[in-house]
């Protein structure tokens, strides 16, 4: 045990992985728990209510999906997905279920650490009684939520309505992968045959205008296939294929 005050379940059946997480959080202070099926990572989560939760899909009892279903019938605790699964069906399963992010294996442990705050991050957000938060930050990027006014540096960038709602709605979600139909619902209330596209479109404006072009820093990450992530302080902000 570490001496941070978060606690993160690993629910894992391969000993090798699950040693080596335990390992990792444990060196950088975090409370580890460990489970190698889902009825016992069910039990644990019950019984330890961590803060947090990694999560293996290919479990010997149950599927991991099933397993993020149950939890979010009453608890928002993030959820992060380490999975073997590559295709972009199984990413956009996991996410719609409840799923808070992503990691295909095999996985870099500071990318597995980082995506750890960023959790931990939107699970502080969460916390009942908190006050909304007025503005956010990212780089060079600050948002006024009151205000409905966002800056790159010092210059005011002009967006519309639409382009306003899907930052708005990605900056509050920073750090986890929200996919194109979570996207869509939110702005348009419907997803349709050209939703995507439209979105696409929208995001591509909406780039522009916050200065992203090939080779340089971009505040919202296009996962391929998937949907976007609003980066924070804590992701690598890196990227070949727009928008």
């Amino acid at each position: 045990m570490g001496n941070n005050k978060y606690k993160v379940l690993v629910i894992e059946d391969d000993d090798y992985i699950l040693n080596l997480i335990e390992t990792l959080l444990t060196m950088n202070g975090y409370q580890s728990l460990t489970a190698q099926t889902c009825d016992m990572g069910h039990t644990m989560f019950i019984s330890y209510n961590p803060d947090i939760i990694i999560l293996d899909l290919g479990l010997p009892d149950k599927d991991g999906i099933d397993f993020i279903k149950n939890v979010r019938q009453n608890f928002t605790v993030p959820i992060v997905v380490l999975s073997a699964r590559t295709t972009e069906q199984d990413k956009i399963i996991a996410l719609d279920s409840g799923a808070n992010d992503y990691i295909t294996k095999p996985f870099g442990s500071g990318e597995l650490l980082a995506r750890v705050r960023a959790a931990l991050r939107i699970r502080r957000q969460n916390i009942p009684g908190a006050l909304p938060k007025s503005q956010f930050k990212t780089g060079g990027l600050t948002i006024h939520y009151d205000s409905r006014r966002v800056y790159v540096g010092n210059c005011e960038i002009k967006l519309s309505q639409t382009e306003y709602n899907i930052l708005s709605f990605l900056s509050e979600h920073s750090g986890r992968v929200m996919t194109y139909s979570s996207i869509v619902k939110t702005i348009w209330g419907c997803v349709d045959k050209g939703s995507t596209k439209k979105l696409q479109v929208n995001m591509a404006n909406l780039r522009k205008k916050l200065g992203s072009k090939p080779g340089s820093n971009y505040y919202i990450l296009n996962e391929l296939g998937v949907g976007y992530r609003m980066v924070d302080e804590d992701c690598e902000i890196h990227e070949t294929v727009a928008p």
